[in-house]
């Protein structure tokens, strides 16, 4: 009795949280996705209201998702290409120990990731090479060259150098931005944990959260506790 006591304490504080985040802030009636509507309270002069319980149910979902892949030291890679989700994504992957794309998703990342293997492995070879002072037995303006494709290739793809294997989930803001992501991953059977405004398809990906995608402090209130659960499924790993 005292455990359940503590439990809706914590999802009360949860709810509320989410609510003072703007979490539950979604788009103009007329902009919204149909298949949101189970996702929706109600709606307040023309904009939709998601629901939060939903939202919390939804993101325990993801978050159980999201540990039991990390127990089993499994790699996620964190999607957002946009602002105001690259940063806190980024962020939110660096403290998972997770890697990140936050700059143009490359196509066959999952489709084709044995072609995208060799150009991480060349990428971290140049790289080595340049620290190491081995670019300097060319001449300068072929170490310039060199130079700047190492910097166009850390743009590109230094948030995924660690990627050793295809990732077994992706967790991503915005559906419709990364909708070429969203399609790899269910080609390639890689299960998505995706934010889901009121504007998009939440049909789309396995893990779905309802939840306003433009406000930094509603993605930060789902990340933190996404990040949470990886952390505590790697922990478990240790133990």
């Amino acid at each position: 009795m005292e455990q359940t006591e503590k439990t809706n304490t914590a999802s009360m504080e949860t709810l509320q949280k989410m609510v003072e985040a703007g979490v539950h802030i979604g788009h103009k009636k007329e902009k919204g996705h149909p298949k949101m509507k189970p996702y929706l309270f109600t709606t307040r002069q023309g904009i939709q209201i998601i629901n939060v319980e939903k939202t919390l149910e939804k993101l325990e979902e993801a978050a159980a998702f999201l540990k039991s892949i990390a127990a089993k030291n499994g790699v996620i890679v964190f999607v957002a290409t946009r602002v105001p989700g690259k940063l806190l994504i980024q962020n939110a992957a660096t403290e998972a120990g997770m890697p990140y794309v936050v700059e143009r998703w490359l196509g066959g990342t999952l489709t084709n990731f044995s072609n995208l293997s060799k150009r991480l492995t060349y990428f971290i070879d140049q790289e080595t090479k340049k620290s190491k002072g081995e670019l300097a037995k060319y001449s300068k303006k072929e170490q310039l060259l060199m130079s700047r494709e190492i910097e166009k290739l850390e743009k590109k793809m230094g948030g995924i150098k660690t990627l050793k294997k295809k990732p077994d989930a992706l967790v991503l803001i915005d559906i419709d931005e990364h909708i070429s992501a969203v399609r790899e991953a269910k080609k390639m059977g890689v299960p998505v944990v995706a934010i889901t405004d009121t504007n998009t398809n939440p049909s789309l990906v396995a893990y779905p959260i309802p939840a306003n995608d433009k406000s930094t402090k509603s993605l930060a209130v789902i990340l933190d506790r996404l990040v949470a659960a990886v952390k505590e499924g790697k922990a478990a790993v240790i133990k």
